[in-house]
């Protein structure tokens, strides 16, 4: 059975990969045939016997700079085996969010490129790139950890990946609303209570409680000033 959706990373780390999906949802697809993932080794496409895949920036500057040949060549080597669009990491990429993650849930793959050091010769955004990626406005040491929050948001919304499928509905995001706050047993811990309503059995007003208690949390993360949210929070107290 060929795999729902295939993961290619270019990195020149890709022992972190294994570890952090060897267990969990994605870890499970990728067990069940779902899911397959893939990290290569840039460094086996580099030229020297020191296996260099960087060097310094023309016109001068601090670091050093990822070397097209490598990219090129492992990108194209990929690209025979995915389909899909060919992803580059860099924080001024387009913003990733869960619209975007349903977006290439759809694909039959995804390449990630991983940037490190001072970034890639921009010649592979050039000539290879099909959309520039960036999951926040900080700066990481290399693109690893975003292609890993890009395969994890994205894998769990290929159909048959989670085993409820329902769950998905719940998600923050899956609407233009947060999710709702979560609860499980004890009814009680250390004096603090369940709502009452959650334990009603009315499932009417258990949903209208919810999405009030979403709305509210998506109000107050949309940018309301803190003076006005800490005035609601004493009001409700």
């Amino acid at each position: 059975m060929a795999p729902a959706i295939r993961f290619d990373v270019v990195t020149v780390f890709p022992e972190l990969f294994g570890p952090v999906f060897a267990a969990g949802v994605v870890g499970r697809a990728i067990g069940r045939g779902l899911v397959e993932l893939d990290a290569h080794d840039l460094r086996l496409h580099a030229h020297d016997r020191h296996r260099q895949v960087d060097d310094v920036p023309y016109g001068g500057g601090p670091g050093m700079v990822l070397k097209p040949e490598p990219l090129f060549e492992a990108i194209e080597e990929i690209k025979l085996l995915n389909r899909g669009p060919v992803l580059l990491l860099e924080p001024w990429g387009e913003r990733f969010d869960q619209a975007l993650a349903r977006e290439l849930a759809a694909e039959p793959g995804l390449v990630l490129v991983c940037g490190r050091y001072e970034g890639v010769d921009d010649r592979v955004r050039q000539a290879q790139a099909d959309r520039e990626l960036s999951v926040g406005d900080y700066v990481l040491s290399g693109g690893e950890l975003a292609a890993m929050v890009v395969i994890d948001a994205v894998a769990r919304l290929v159909p048959g990946v989670l085993g409820a499928e329902e769950s998905l509905l719940g998600d923050s995001f899956v609407t233009d609303q947060l999710g709702h706050p979560q609860y499980t047993r004890p009814a009680e811990y250390r004096g603090l209570r369940v709502p009452e309503v959650l334990l009603s059995g009315n499932h009417q007003q258990i949903e209208a409680w919810r999405r009030a208690q979403a709305r509210q949390r998506t109000l107050a993360r949309a940018g309301a000033p803190r003076a006005e949210r800490q005035e609601g929070e004493l009001k409700r107290k």
